[in-house]
This record gives C-alpha cells, sequence and structure tokens, in this order.
C-alpha cells in the first residue's frame, strides 16, 4: 500500500507502510486531484480526537468538519469514521456525551485530553497538512455541488443498473439531463 504525501508545488512522494487497526487511515474519497491515502497511519485518531475536544459532535459533524477543513475536497467514509471512533471509546478517549437527540454525539475523556497534550506535535503536523492541501487541491466546487453531482451519478447508476431503457425513457433521461446541464450553465 502507498501513501503520497502532497505538496503545495504539486508533487507528492510515496511511501510503503504497514495496514494497522481499522479506521486508523483515511478513506478513499478523491476530489480534485488526490490520490492514495489522505491520512497517515494514526492521523485519522488524532483528528477525531482533537475536534471532539473542541465540542462534543456525532459522527456525521465529524465528516463534515473534516470535510470542510480540507475545503471540500475530501470527504472521510463513515466506514472509516465510525470504527476509528469505537476504536477510542475502547481506549477510554472518548464517550458517549449526554444529549438530546437520537444521534450518539462524543466527549473527550480526560485521557484523551492528556493523550492530545501528549501527541499536540502530531496533532499540529496533521492539521497543517489539511492546511497544506486545502490549499492546494481547494478552491474547487462547495461541497454542496459536489455533493449533488455525487447524487446525480448514483442516482443514474441506480436507474441504468435496473436494466435497459425503452426509448421514451432514454429520451426523457437526456432530456432532463440536458435541461440540468442548461440551466447550471446558465445560472
Amino acid at each position: 500500500m502507498f501513501h503520497r504525501h502532497f505538496h503545495p508545488g504539486g508533487g507528492c512522494d510515496e511511501r510503503r507502510y504497514a495496514r494497522g487497526f481499522a479506521g486508523e487511515f483515511g478513506g478513499r474519497h478523491r476530489r480534485h486531484g488526490m490520490r492514495g491515502r489522505v491520512f497517515d497511519h494514526g492521523d485519522l485518531r488524532y483528528l477525531l480526537l482533537h475536534l471532539i475536544a473542541e465540542k462534543p459532535r456525532h459522527g456525521y459533524e465529524l465528516i463534515k468538519a473534516i470535510e470542510e477543513k480540507f475545503g471540500g475536497m475530501y470527504s472521510p467514509s463513515p466506514g472509516v469514521i465510525y470504527p476509528t471512533l469505537t476504536m477510542l471509546d475502547e481506549l477510554g478517549q472518548i464517550r458517549l456525551a449526554e444529549g438530546d437527540g437520537t444521534k450518539k454525539a462524543y466527549a473527550v475523556t480526560e485521557e484523551g485530553r492528556a493523550f492530545l497534550v501528549a501527541n499536540h506535535a502530531a496533532v499540529e503536523q496533521v492539521l497543517a497538512r489539511m492546511a497544506e492541501a486545502a490549499q492546494a487541491f481547494g478552491g474547487g466546487p462547495a461541497p454542496e455541488i459536489l455533493r449533488a453531482m455525487h447524487n446525480l451519478r448514483l442516482a443514474l447508476r441506480i436507474r441504468l443498473g435496473r436494466g435497459p431503457l425503452d426509448a421514451e425513457q432514454v429520451r426523457r433521461v437526456t432530456e432532463i439531463l440536458d435541461r440540468a446541464a442548461g440551466e447550471v450553465e446558465r445560472s
């Protein structure tokens, strides 16, 4: 498995590393030319603890906060976030927070705060690399537009996956797509 480090000048270097705990590594949602893994071993753990230490959050809020910190060009998958949250909970670094809603919000524990203090330099490196990546690769479409583009692609895959379209269905889908393209171009 290769990990690529991105530099503002556009180059990258690659290193081999061994796979560790499930969830310790970033997801593979790529945007704006980024390739390879986004996080080094342990980086996601530092980042999630840091974000939860700022304020209690649930998984979706963490995904959105990471996407925001990357300037919209990367969004981790729930399949990466939730196993890491489980690991942090098992390590005693976070706990379920008292809350009103049905979503599980997490709060940092004293053990988690101590871990962040002991690893302050590593946390700062992760945050600096994220800011660097956002500056180098960000500035693209807003996250909402990227989400809508993904939804359209997914809707087409689902529809086309149900079987062949007849001539009228092809005409209708083409008309919808052409109309949407025209409206976007005029906006």
